[in-house]
């Protein structure tokens, strides 16, 4: 099975899903790339399950560790040092290989190596697939800020190829499934061209998300993505409508940031964050009852839990206020607002404080 998507910005790219052969995904790269030289970077688990399938060589290859940590700044002057190594000019491509740090922090360099040159996106984790390898955000963390060093730079191309959840170990599968329940929460937001209900579509085939099964992974990643370009088509550089793809994010990213980055993957915190700002809105009469009750169940019927924090509001609150998403000494939330739609809304500290 293989489905084509394009997203039409200034520059135009095509996402390709599939679950066919290494060996057809091996072509897609010799196409796209013709003419080009080529640098994989690609996650230490990553190579060592794929390297021999998709015939990769050290020449052209840098490994790097697995792990939010690794997106630094030492492996971003790593990538453009082996960038400059294997001889890449303007006219070549850095192709990530990995889940959505290495998209991240390659396509970073990609942005940046001699002001910019091709990256093509080929993500290999589910939540990397659904979301961070399309729409061009590109980044490295400090150590107390994720993502606040980075760049919008649109990919050449994107492969996504499913074949690679089969070696995804179960966490991080879910981790993928906190991401594709954040869609569901504000889809009528997207103003695709036509309801996806993927609100009920999660409801209704739960089980054989869990199989797998992969006409329906494909047809998720693919509610999701559409969904995603919509947004981005309409506003590329998150200057107002691209904000709630946030939902569950100004918690998710502080959470991940005190426990520094080992108590949490990136989805677990998401749904984190989806659970508290929830709560708050039910508490504030923004939404029903009835959605309040669906959409908890909903996140409990792919195996999330709601938490208790170990971390003080005063804590979590100094993380938020570095969020690049804070501005003008106020700190964002996305907010749900109705069924399937979400609202910016702008808290002080002390309103903050209140909600936990």
């Amino acid at each position: 099975m293989r489905q084509t998507l394009k997203v039409q910005l200034d520059k135009e790219y095509n996402i390709i899903i599939s679950d066919e052969k290494f060996s057809v995904l091996k072509d897609f790269i010799d196409i796209e790339t013709k003419g080009q030289k080529r640098l994989f970077v690609i996650s230490k688990k990553v190579y060592k399950l794929y390297a021999e399938s998709l015939n990769l060589n050290n020449e052209n290859t840098l490994v790097l560790n697995d792990g939010e940590k690794e997106k630094n700044f030492k492996n971003y002057l790593k990538i453009i040092e082996k960038a400059e190594e294997t001889g890449l000019t303007r006219k070549d491509v850095i192709i990530a290989l990995g889940g959505g740090v290495i998209g991240d922090i390659a396509g970073f360099a990609a942005s940046t190596y001699m002001r910019g040159i091709d990256y093509i996106q080929i993500p290999t984790t589910l939540l990397s697939m659904v979301d961070s390898s399309v729409g061009g955000k590109t980044a490295i963390d400090l150590k107390d800020a994720k993502n606040l060093i980075g760049t919008f730079y649109q990919p050449k191309a994107v492969f996504i190829n499913i074949n690679f959840l089969k070696t995804l170990d179960k966490r991080q599968f879910q981790s993928g499934l906190g991401e594709i329940l954040k869609y569901a929460f504000i889809e009528d937001n997207c103003m695709y061209k036509h309801s996806l209900f993927l609100f009920e579509y999660l409801t209704l085939g739960c089980e054989k998300v869990f199989d797998k099964e992969p006409l329906t992974i494909m047809r998720i990643i693919e509610y999701c993505l559409n969904l995603k370009i919509s947004v981005i088509s309409q506003d590329e550089k998150e200057s107002g409508l691209r904000k709630i793809l946030n939902l569950g994010h100004t918690l998710a990213h502080a959470l991940e940031t005190a426990s520094k980055y080992k108590k949490y993957t990136h989805g677990e915190a998401v749904i984190q964050g989806i659970f508290f700002i929830l709560k708050w809105a039910y508490k504030q009469e923004m939404i029903t009852y009835s959605y309040f009750r669906l959409s908890h169940e909903l996140l409990t019927k792919y195996g999330f839990k709601e938490e208790e924090f170990k971390y003080t509001p005063e804590e979590l609150i100094s993380i938020m206020k570095k969020d690049k998403k804070a501005a003008d000494g106020k700190i964002t939330f996305i907010v749900p607002c109705d069924k399937k739609r979400v609202k910016e809304v702008k808290f002080t500290e002390d309103d903050v404080v209140k909600m936990f």
